[in-house]
């Protein structure tokens, strides 16, 4: 440790202050801001990156960071304030935390972990700031979803229609005698038909729609 003391002229008389009887410049450490603090926003989620700025490189794994941040509208008193539990210079904000479509700021500070015995320092200045605005979730539109509705409906409700011809042409084959001999199907025979016809339609369908 060193001893540092105060000398010199009060009031006519040459005097000396200790200021420090003993004074260990590891416990006395300040820091300078993060500097390049930049952010990335999403619908999910807002990323948050910087750097630290003329940090020994004994100190860099041993650095604690807090941000805080807060609607751009909004003043600094009343901005959240996370301590960060890493000494990555970076942190992600859950979309969950952030308002839709409102523009929000950021900033961070360091300084040497509290869980350090050997240093010690007290928190830098707060970086400069970082503008973000969470992205909104794209909304699907009612054309698409009617396209996609129509799809999961197309497979079981052209299997249903064919087993249903199957069925109805397996218990009318008595009715083919009649077309034989000229005289007019039965409702039964033409049905299965008509349906044949319904199941074309949908298919054309389909492929307009696609």
């Amino acid at each position: 440790g060193y001893r540092v003391s105060l000398q010199g002229n009060f009031f006519g008389c040459n005097q000396t202050y200790m200021a420090f009887l003993e004074y260990n410049p590891r416990k006395h450490i300040r820091l300078d801001p993060p500097l390049n603090i930049q952010s990335n926003a999403t619908a999910s989620k807002c990323q948050i990156w910087w750097s630290a700025w003329n940090v020994p490189w004994y100190l860099a794994e041993i650095l604690q960071y807090e941000l805080q941040y807060k609607e751009y509208s909004m003043s600094w008193e009343v901005a959240t304030n996370k301590t960060l539990p890493s000494s990555l210079p970076q942190v992600e904000i859950e979309a969950t935390d952030l308002r839709s479509g409102i523009a929000y700021a950021a900033r961070v500070r360091c300084k040497v972990s509290e869980n350090e015995n050997s240093y010690h320092s007290q928190w830098s200045e707060w970086s400069q700031t970082t503008v973000f605005k969470r992205t909104d979730v794209p909304k699907v539109s009612e054309k698409i979803l009617n396209i996609k509705t129509m799809q999961y409906l197309f497979i079981p409700l052209s299997f249903g229609t064919l087993l249903y011809l199957f069925w109805n042409c397996k218990f009318s084959s008595r009715y083919w005698c009649f077309l034989t001999l000229g005289q007019k199907a039965s409702p039964a025979l033409t049905f299965p038909h008509q349906l044949l016809s319904f199941s074309h339609s949908i298919v054309c369908t389909m492929g307009i729609l696609r």
